[in-house]
């Protein structure tokens, strides 16, 4: 797809070549904070089938199409899906992903101009496992890159010390 580009029907974004990986979803025309850009559309299948389908046993690096819509339910976005399957992962997001009425929702977080990449965090579950921070690696290239496409680790909060009275 090299040098080709494929626009939306409404025009608002095209689907080229990305820094981050493979193909990206870049806006063409302005898009305002907190406006829906795009359904995250695809063949609803439960966790079981989604971990027969993707073995990432069987992958050198992670690479699919799927998101988690409840506990149950994942959306597989390679199989009946849309362009907003090629929305890339960012550490420093411009668009948010949001469940409404069993839908997943791209919705821009701020202003993003034409010629920008849209990306959300994808903030896959930690697993605790230091091989998966690597097979989960972030290829964002922003300054607030984690290193990964999961979760930012929790914060340990402080412990306050009791005083002695």
């Amino acid at each position: 797809m090299a040098g080709r580009q494929r626009k939306n029907g409404s025009g608002l974004y095209e689907i080229r070549e990305s820094e981050i990986q493979g193909r990206g979803v870049f806006a063409k025309k302005r898009i305002r904070p907190g406006q829906k850009i795009i359904e995250y559309a695809g063949e609803r299948i439960a966790n079981a089938d989604a971990d027969r389908r993707y073995d990432d046993e069987s992958m050198r690096r992670h690479h699919t199409f799927l998101f988690t819509l409840d506990k149950k339910t994942v959306v597989d976005g390679n199989r009946q899906g849309n362009d907003s399957r090629y929305i890339n992962h960012s550490c420093d997001p411009n668009c948010e992903a949001v469940i409404e009425k069993g839908k997943i929702w791209i919705y821009a977080k701020r202003n993003i101009q034409p010629g920008i990449e849209l990306a959300y965090d994808y903030q896959y579950e930690r697993t605790g496992l230091r091989e998966d921070e690597k097979f989960y690696e972030c290829q964002c290239g922003s300054p607030k890159c984690r290193g990964t496409i999961m979760k930012p680790p929790r914060k340990r909060r402080k412990r306050r010390r009791r005083s002695s009275s």
